[in-house]
């Protein structure tokens, strides 16, 4: 560990200063920042106590991660923090973790040295758009983009698992089904859907939330219902609901080299702003 440089956990009396560095790079934080906001606060199901360790060179932050509930490391920590922290992970048996390549390479490096094995690793791109760019689309007629309800369980349940199969990622039906039907549940207050004749044909998920930004993950359109636009005019409401609320941007990422989503975005007004790697490991 470099001379100077000491980790410790993260405690609510450091959430503005944590703030203050994250906020450099608010866009490539964001999920990070959204913990750091729950620091002191009661923990719910929607919003677990999360743990949160930081590297410090003296009285300054030098780097941050998260351990729990999902592991995140600061996109913008120096090396020499990046290695400091990494011991601390060491009770992480598994987990998904996205950031730059220049801290997930390392990160790999250390938990493959350690006898962790890859399930996934893939590049994403970053988009984001701000409340003046965006282009917004309508629903098609006949569908209604809408809040999910309790009665939408099932169908998000089976959106999310196939929408896992089709990333190539194991089946959650195989391992822990009820675990994955919490969970699934648990994101519920933060689902958007499109319900048309058919029934459910669209699902999205804001899963964070706050001034800094939404960040939108789950984007799932039902094979049945694709090329309607559904998923457009699912986006552009929760983006309208993010500006609505005050958010700098709303941002989401798309694996490098899906088109149809590249151009999706681009038509909502979305903007590049960062290569992503994602690391799913065991």
């Amino acid at each position: 560990m470099t001379p100077g440089l000491k980790v410790r956990a993260l405690r609510p009396k450091d959430r503005d200063a944590a703030l203050a560095y994250l906020g450099r790079e608010h866009r490539l934080n964001l999920a990070l920042i959204d913990l750091v906001l729950r620091l002191g606060r009661p923990a719910s199901r929607l919003a677990p106590r999360p743990e949160l360790v930081a590297a410090w060179q003296g009285s300054e932050l030098a780097g941050v991660a998260a351990l729990r509930p999902s592991l995140m490391l600061d996109a913008r920590a120096q090396p020499e923090a990046l290695e400091a922290l990494f011991p601390h992970l060491g009770g992480v048996g598994s987990g998904l973790v996205k950031s730059t390549e220049d801290v997930v390479g390392p990160l790999w490096e250390w938990l493959s040295s350690r006898g962790h094995k890859s399930i996934l690793d893939r590049i994403e791109i970053g988009y984001a758009v701000e409340p003046g760019a965006l282009r917004p689309a309508a629903a098609p007629v006949g569908w209604e983009v809408r809040s999910a309800r309790a009665a939408d369980l099932d169908s998000l349940v089976e959106a999310a698992r196939r929408s896992l199969l089709e990333e190539d990622r194991p089946d959650p039906s195989k391992g822990d089904p009820d675990g994955f039907r919490r969970w699934v549940h648990s994101r519920l207050p933060r689902a958007t859907v499109a319900e048309g004749p058919p029934g459910l044909g669209f699902v999205a998920y804001g899963d964070v939330q706050c001034q800094r930004g939404w960040l939108l993950q789950g984007v799932y359109t039902w094979p049945e219902s694709r090329r309607r636009g559904l998923a457009a005019a699912g986006v552009s409401q929760l983006c309208a609901e993010a500006f609505g609320a005050g958010a700098d941007h709303v941002q989401l990422a798309v694996v490098d080299g899906n088109e149809a989503a590249e151009r999706l975005y681009g038509k909502l007004g979305f903007d590049r702003y960062a290569r992503l790697r994602t690391l799913l490991f065991a």
